[in-house]
């Protein structure tokens, strides 16, 4: 076996200092005593630690992002661009370089992610999951490079991440409407291979089965792949097999902007005929005909919190792997006719 790669906690024990000034000593910042700067240079020379470049030359340590392809730029993505602003931000305040890495199923694989993103950063975070397997993030962390998950969690593994309380989003956006007294909801669900996805259905099949209700199959139809308004052709499959139920669950906030146009379409008023709710608190759901009710999930400061995480690790000092939960709160708009009761009293 060849020899350990140097770590920065490695350096920081022989040259008797914290990971955090090592970390300084990199990146030039002020404030460390000359002939600690210069102990720490002679350690990092002594253990063959090799700095990763930025793209304009310099010393400043890289990190990579990691997220799947879209079928539009992830960066206007309504809820991943959030994500990813966080993420930009921290890492610039801390004087990193931000290497974006597009996965896309059809033409990637592992082996190229490890001749190219891996060699190129200190660390990274993967962005979700969906195409990026579990499988493919246990053979990067095998790698010994630090990475962190945002919005994506492996349950078998101890990885570091920052998820939303997705799971308390969706039981919160169900008890919401139970409590206004709808009884026939249907369910727009999203595909399994997101895990926040499947944590959300999982919290709105909790509050159902605490309220002893269960979706007829005909209101929960099968995710669609292969189509920009999901929740359109899902509502439009409910729409057309006759009754209809009084609310609509869907997973995420892209999910009812489609559901909506096909509620009204079919000539439906929301909500004195369709309440409508979902999760994420994306920014145009504050400006859909009518607002969107729905659950907020921090995603500008989960992307900070994801870098922070990471800037740890680099340095050496997190040595246990933490999953850290964001909590998430219920928007009330007029889509689920709250607000217009609440208007009338």
């Amino acid at each position: 076996m060849g020899k350990a790669k140097p770590t920065m906690r490695k350096i920081a024990e022989a040259a008797q200092v914290s990971p955090t000034t090592v970390w300084m000593v990199i990146h030039n910042k002020p404030g460390i005593a000359p002939q600690t700067v210069q102990r720490v240079w002679a350690t990092i020379a002594d253990l063959g630690y090799k700095l990763k470049p930025t793209a304009n030359g310099g010393q400043a340590e890289s990190v990579g992002l990691l997220i799947e392809q879209y079928s539009v730029p992830v960066i206007s993505d309504v809820f991943y661009g959030e994500i990813i602003r966080g993420f930009q931000t921290e890492a610039e305040r801390l004087g990193y370089h931000v290497v974006l890495s597009m996965f896309d199923r059809s033409t990637g694989n592992i082996d190229l992610l490890k001749r190219g993103l891996v060699q190129k950063v200190s660390g990274f975070v993967v962005a979700n999951d969906g195409d990026i397997t579990p499988e493919m993030v246990i053979q990067l962390e095998s790698l010994s490079v630090p990475i962190v998950l945002v919005e994506n969690h492996i349950d078998e593994q101890r990885l570091p991440c920052v998820v939303g309380d997705n799971f308390m989003a969706g039981y919160q956006i169900t008890r919401h409407l139970l409590k206004l007294g709808h009884r026939q909801i249907a369910l727009l669900r999203g595909p399994t291979k997101y895990s926040s996805l499947v944590d959300r259905l999982r919290g709105c099949m909790a509050a159902l089965a605490e309220a002893g209700l269960l979706i007829p199959a005909k209101w929960m139809p099968k995710p669609v792949s292969g189509h920009p308004l999901k929740g359109y052709v899902q509502m439009k499959e409910i729409l057309e097999q006759g009754e209809h139920p009084t609310a609509v669950i869907a997973i995420s906030d892209k999910t009812a902007f489609g559901a909506m146009e096909a509620i009204r379409e079919a000539g439906l008023r929301i909500p004195d005929d369709v309440a409508v709710a979902s999760i994420d608190n994306t920014l145009e759901s504050a400006y859909t005909r009518p607002p969107l009710t729905t659950v907020n999930i921090p995603k500008y400061e989960m992307g900070v919190l994801a870098l922070q995480k990471l800037h740890r690790l680099i340095q050496g000092e997190d040595t246990i792997p933490v999953k850290t939960i964001v909590y998430s709160e219920l928007i009330v708009r007029e889509s689920c006719g709250a607000a217009v009761l609440q208007s009338k009293r």
